[in-house]
């Protein structure tokens, strides 16, 4: 089979056409703008967002966008909305909002009366050199197409800062982030990889090979996920550069192999040579396939979109790179491609070729200088594994703009001055009665202040608050509440009162914009989301009211912390788990199995630990980069212990050592040529993006040096006695 597929039917411009048309096809078919929903971390039946919905629904809530208009001139003795040019601008910028398509209302200093309970919590802020533009959008706005029309218009009002925020806004950003990390560092992956494959192995050939090969993974895999109905995404961003790695992996182990397969020198042409070669890396390879396969598949069970979509489109990739890197790539290796680096391997020291390596045994002196480097390995993870209790999985949304940026100064003066992430608490009194009564009031009023007083929210808007905005109106104080209400429900005053009561008066609605950039933890707590809200029902329970219900976007990043979690407890430990599996079928043995098993445990390990101690937050886009480093550690430890089964298989004296002295080029081959590729996604403008090429860094190195010093030090301490073979000769696999 192998000799058919790298000479007889395939050939290397037949590679070359099937990437070019496979490129053809992703650029025909598949839409590669990434896609950021506003409510982008959950399925469509997730019972969290189904709650968000239904609240949003019975208070009739629209999305809504906040501009900060600053003034550079006001100053305390000058408030910006009594300055008369400030106020022409405001009413200016007003009109141009008012005027977009998707824009239902516009709030401003100039239209109402900042003063008043309701409008003064609205519209002003802590800084008397600023006031807020508070913009109401249609349902189902697209906010790919309405931000830019915000910023034009903000831009054309000359003499005012502008910064805006709100979960539109915000989900714009991201998606530009994604689309130009997409472009730029992928781009620039491909590029860095193309230039250190040709310094690795300096043969043209091979390098034509390695790449359209990994056009047609890639393609495969975007093609047959947008097939599935899976999109470029929030994570699905990064897929190509995980395609192209998983490929990658595959292709230099076979290389290392069919070169060591030439160097034989036993009268085998190039083709048969390379045939030979590719046959002996199949077994780990495929174990290794199979592995990130479950790791993929594992991701299915979340209900953060995001990480099902990945886990649908890695689980396409982790198949089409094996199928890519065996039908397509074998070509190019056909006839007699090597270039200058065949020779040189095949004179190296304990070389390439399948006689013995004369590797250090363990009790010579390099053999206790690698006892020393595992011992100091082991201890090192050690010492980092304490750093998972701390890592953060719940960062908040302005962890996801560098803290130099624009943006991000300007979402964190939107949160300090009111907060940026909607918080809805639904309430009732405890015995079911109506909300439009005086006792109903003064309870209301409490949970107000109490909300209020807690220095992690910010705007709070309640029905109190709407009560005492409706007795501002005249002769208002002398209705009663029932009576206020009915008429702010009226169609005559647009039904203002039903975004704050039920129309049975059952239910309220408070409304919380809470400070991303407030510490959560008070007096000691937990610091969590959900402690969090736990304390601000605890207060809402205080006052006499009795929560029914939380939703919002704060709540949803609550939920989608634990998600994080879960999705890493599951995902990559339900790897490592089923690992042991395929650990048992490669090494056959149960002790090697064993230290196979708990090498791999420690990849997550080093990773999460290291992000823990440096408090560097685990957002949904990082989350899945220790399931990438998971699969490159795989490979290295698969192929290592593969070879040395066979090197005990035919009786060599030092199995570990012959096989260290094989699989050691093509391991830190890959592992530098991985890191500096990843390496590029750390100059990334885009947080998540740097933490995510860090985090496959950490994990592809730690994989190397487990794979080439502590499994072998661990495990092979007892080499075997040398058998030989009938003809004299020290046997070879």
């Amino acid at each position: 089979m192998f000799r058919r597929l790298t000479g007889a039917v395939w050939a290397p411009w037949a590679g070359v056409a099937l990437a070019a048309a496979c490129a053809w096809a992703v650029a025909a078919r598949v839409d590669l703008t990434p896609r950021v929903e506003g409510e982008f971390f959950f399925a469509d039946d997730d019972p969290q967002l189904t709650a968000s919905r239904e609240v949003r629904e019975r208070f009739r809530m629209g999305e809504q966008v906040i501009l900060r208009v600053g003034d550079p001139g006001a100053g305390p003795d000058d408030p910006a909305r009594d300055r008369e040019a400030y106020r022409t601008g405001v009413a200016e910028l007003r009109a141009a909002l008012g005027a977009l398509e998707g824009v239902e209302t516009v709030w401003s200093v100039v239209d109402q009366d900042a003063d008043d309970p309701l409008w003064s919590r609205l519209l002003l802020t802590p800084d008397p050199a600023a006031t807020n533009v508070v913009v109401s959008l249609a349902d189902g706005v697209d906010a790919e197409a309405l931000v830019p029309r915000l910023e034009a218009a903000a831009g054309a009002v000359q003499g005012l800062d502008v910064v805006m925020s709100g979960a539109p806004v915000i989900v714009e950003w991201i998606r530009r982030h994604l689309l130009r990390d997409l472009v730029v560092f992928t781009g620039g992956a491909l590029i860095l990889f193309t230039l250190l494959v040709a310094g690795v192995y300096r043969d043209g050939r091979v390098l034509a090979g390695m790449l359209a090969t990994s056009v047609v993974s890639v393609c495969a895999t975007l093609l047959v996920s947008d097939a599935w109905g899976v999109h470029i995404g929030l994570l699905t961003a990064n897929l190509a550069t995980i395609v192209f790695v998983l490929t990658l992996s595959h292709m230099v182990f076979i290389t290392a192999n069919v070169r060591r397969a030439r160097a034989d020198g036993d009268g085998a042409t190039p083709a048969e040579a390379a045939a030979r070669g590719v046959a002996r890396t199949l077994e780990g390879s495929f174990w290794g396939m199979a592995t990130t396969l479950l790791g993929f598949l594992s991701l299915l069970v979340a209900t953060a979109r995001p990480l099902r979509e990945l886990g649908t489109a890695g689980a396409v990739g982790a198949v089409l790179a094996l199928v890519a890197a065996y039908v397509v790539y074998p070509a190019f290796l056909g006839r007699g491609s090597g270039g200058s680096g065949d020779s040189d391997e095949a004179r190296a020291p304990g070389g390439l070729g399948e006689g013995p390596a004369g590797g250090a045994g363990p009790g010579s002196g390099t053999g206790r200088r690698r006892g020393w480097a595992a011992a100091g390995v082991v201890a090192g993870v050690g010492l980092l594994a304490v750093g998972v209790p701390r890592l953060d999985t719940d960062p908040g949304l302005l962890t996801y703009f560098a803290a130099d940026s624009d943006l991000r100064q300007g979402l964190e003066r939107i949160d300090g001055d009111g907060g940026s992430s909607p918080l809805h608490m639904v309430v009732r009194l405890p015995d079911g009665g109506g909300l439009d009564t005086d006792a109903a009031y003064d309870a209301l009023a409490r949970a107000q202040e109490a909300l209020e007083a807690d220095p992690r929210t910010g705007v709070v808007l309640g029905p109190s608050v709407l009560m005492d905005q409706a007795r501002t109106f005249p002769l208002a104080r002398f209705l009663p509440l029932s009576v206020l209400l009915d008429i702010a429900s009226s169609p005559r005053l647009d039904e203002v009162a039903l975004g704050f009561v039920t129309a049975d008066r059952g239910q309220g609605l408070f409304t919380i914009r809470m400070r991303e950039s407030a510490p959560r933890a008070l007096d000691g707590g937990a610091g969590s989301r959900e402690a969090v809200m736990n304390e601000l029902a605890a207060a809402v329970v205080e006052a006499g009211l009795e929560p029914v219900q939380v939703a919002g976007l704060y709540e949803l990043q609550g939920r989608l912390g634990e998600l994080i979690r879960e999705s890493l407890a599951v995902g990559v430990g339900g790897l490592w788990l089923l690992f042991l599996l395929v650990a048992a079928v490669v090494a056959r043995s149960g002790g090697l199995t064993l230290r196979m098993w708990l090498c791999l445990g420690t990849i997550p390990l080093v990773v999460l630990g290291t992000f823990g101690w440096l408090g560097i937050a685990v957002d949904i886009i990082t989350s899945p980069a220790a399931n990438v480093a998971l699969a490159v550690g795989v490979d290295a430890m698969i192929h290592l212990v593969v070879r040395v089964r066979r090197f005990r298989a035919v009786g060599v004296a030092d199995p570990w050592g012959e096989a260290l002295a094989r699989v050691r080029p093509p391991v830190l081959a890959a592992t530098g040529i991985l890191a500096a590729g990843f390496g590029l996604f750390v100059l990334s403008s885009f947080p998540p993006t740097r933490r995510f090429g860090l985090a496959v860094i950490l994990g592809t190195v730690t994989a190397a040096v487990l794979a080439l010093v502590v499994l072998p030090r661990w495990a092979g301490r007892r080499p075997s006695a040398p058998q030989i073979a009938p003809d004299g000769a020290t046997a070879r696999p």
